[in-house]
């Protein structure tokens, strides 16, 4: 199993307290925290993309950046790049540069993205959002591996013997699919013989489970090696305790806050959007959150690992209200308490060789 550290760099108030803290510290945060991952033995940092809703990942290529020029080996993944709203030659020219400064460590993971409101705010029709998607990699992946692209769609105006500069590194950066609802995000990565990215959030597990199969079963119908159907998935938040209990009692107030507070009525009954796990007990015993005491996580990331076959784990630990400080000691105990023995118990052939 490898790991990453993923934040979509939430900026909402305390849900106890009101207390918000500023723009600035909050940015500093995932830098610091993207640079202890490193030291700590992390396989990679992720950034989200968001640009409705109490986020500040609108630009997540400026801190990629900033990670990239601030470490030397750890991966830089996205997640995820709403490429759907995007200009597939603004991503790649952005993406490349980022791939440049990080000497080719880093990777995108795709997607339509969890937040319903960024459509409106682009002047894009969410209907059309799969087709979106699905013509904006075609072209995305065209202008990675080719130079003098000449091509014609529906959704942007056409080109003719166009090359991004700068280019990708070494080669096109590897390009994850995320999955969090749908089957088009499965079918898209199969047909191409992509890495597939399951949200494993909000949903119970049986539903990312089927998305997976999915996946597995069209990677091989498209013809590809299904040893290289790689999968990644990700969690609820990760906090790590000398007891359930423990965790019980120092997160309880603050989750329950936060699922009130998140809830979004407008959405309710879409699939994704709202957390059915509205108390810590059921979001422990039932949800895909990773809290509780170093053995009650590893059993539970071998469990979804039992379930899905999954070579990388993602977690965040942004999201429950913790000081940088905390955070960091997370990682710190994750590093050391849990992750040898997932790493034993689930081992895995990806990014045994570098890109570079």
């Amino acid at each position: 199993m490898r790991f990453s550290v993923l934040t979509i760099i939430g900026h909402a108030p305390n849900p106890l307290t009101g207390e918000l803290g500023t723009a600035a510290d909050r940015l500093a945060e995932v830098i610091e925290t993207g640079t202890a991952a490193e030291r700590l033995g992390f396989d990679a940092y992720a950034v989200g993309e968001r640009h409705a809703g109490p986020f500040l990942s609108s630009s997540p290529t400026v801190l990629l950046g900033a990670l990239a020029a601030r470490t030397s080996r750890i991966r830089l993944l996205t997640g995820v790049t709403v490429l759907a709203i995007l200009d597939p030659v603004r991503v790649a020219e952005d993406y490349a540069t980022v791939d440049q400064l990080a000497r080719g460590r880093l990777e995108l993971v795709i997607g339509k993205g969890a937040e319903a409101g960024h459509f409106d705010l682009f002047g894009l029709d969410e209907g059309l959002q799969w087709e979106y998607q699905a013509e904006k990699y075609e072209l995305l992946r065209r202008l990675w591996r080719e130079e003098k692209v000449t091509w014609e769609g529906k959704f942007r105006p056409p080109l003719h013997e166009v090359t991004t500069v700068p280019r990708p590194y070494v080669a096109a950066p590897p390009v994850w699919h995320g999955s969090a609802t749908s089957l088009h995000s499965t079918e898209l990565a199969a047909r191409h013989g992509d890495p597939l990215f399951s949200a494993n959030a909000i949903q119970p597990r049986d539903a990312y489970a089927r998305l997976i199969s999915h996946y597995r079963e069209r990677f091989a119908v498209y013809g590809h090696d299904p040893r290289n159907a790689y999968v990644g998935a990700g969690s609820g938040g990760l906090f790590i305790a000398n007891t359930t209990q423990q965790a019980i009692t120092r997160l309880k107030d603050y989750y329950e806050a936060r699922v009130r507070q998140t809830y979004k009525p407008h959405l309710a009954g879409r699939t994704g959007y709202n957390t059915p796990f509205r108390t810590i007990e059921d979001a422990i015993e039932n949800g895909p959150q990773l809290i509780g005491s170093p053995q009650q996580i590893i059993d539970k990331i071998l469990g979804f690992h039992q379930a899905y076959r999954h070579d990388l784990q993602s977690l965040t630990v942004d999201g429950f209200g913790l000081s940088t400080t905390e955070q960091i000691e997370q990682l710190q105990r994750f590093a050391e308490e849990i992750a040898p023995v997932v790493r034993r118990e689930a081992p895995t052939t990806l990014w045994q060789d570098r890109r570079t």
